[in-house]
């Protein structure tokens, strides 16, 4: 009975924990990270139409400089979900262009900004010409694929065609580390679940096993 008792205990633990494990990594990876579908080629070549990518979770606050971001701008989009890099943000002074053709760049507090991720190295691609100051808790967003992206260029008369830090949804990650080790938790904690309930049915089989033997004859009291 001690062999079962003990089992028993030792299912239970390893069984809550098992499950308790396995509930916290997969609702942590349903509200850290999602999936989306390219729906235009604006962010060509970084990102094509149709290509299936993982973004984290997330409000603007801890969006930078370079991030590809998603945002919500209905007033602009019809409600549709908008994929682009954010430029520069609050505080940041943008001036377009210096240069030309593949030389042109923009202008970021004063100096070139290098982007290496434009499409055929065109930073501008319109021949428009803007001069903005991103104001605080607001971010400057363009698409890699400047020729094809209607971004914060298209929206002059809206403070500068930026967008509230509050309108950001997530963060494009090509780093799925964090994904990895909550799918890794997930897995782990289905393991130690099952161990318990190995354990459980093991407690369960001892008891079973158990035979009380009958007292012997000059017990019985008459």
């Amino acid at each position: 009975m001690r062999r079962a008792r003990k089992l028993g205990i030792w299912a239970g633990v390893l069984g809550s924990l098992g499950v308790v494990l396995v509930v916290v990594a997969l609702a942590s990876l349903w509200t850290g990270y999602h999936g989306t579908t390219v729906a235009s080629d604006s962010m060509s070549p970084t990102y094509t139409q149709g290509q299936q990518l993982v973004y984290e979770r997330m409000d603007g606050t801890g969006v930078r400089r370079g991030d590809v971001v998603l945002y919500s701008a209905p007033e602009r989009y019809q409600g549709a979900v908008v994929m682009q890099r954010v430029i520069r943000v609050g505080g940041d002074h943008i001036v377009c262009c210096t240069g030309e053709d593949q030389g042109e760049r923009l202008l970021v507090n004063g100096k070139p900004l290098d982007e290496p991720y434009l499409a055929g190295g065109t930073a501008e691609g319109t021949n428009q010409k803007y001069d903005v100051r991103v104001p605080e808790g607001r971010l400057f967003v363009l698409g890699d694929h400047r020729s094809n992206s209607r971004d914060s260029r298209a929206f002059p008369d809206d403070h500068g065609g930026t967008v509230p830090v509050s309108a950001v949804q997530g963060r494009v990650t090509d780093d799925y580390t964090g994904a990895a080790l909550l799918g890794v938790a997930a897995l782990v904690g289905g393991l130690i679940a099952l161990t318990g309930l190995g354990l459980g049915i093991a407690a369960v089989a001892v008891r079973k096993r158990v035979v009380v033997p009958p007292p012997p004859p000059w017990a019985v009291q008459v």
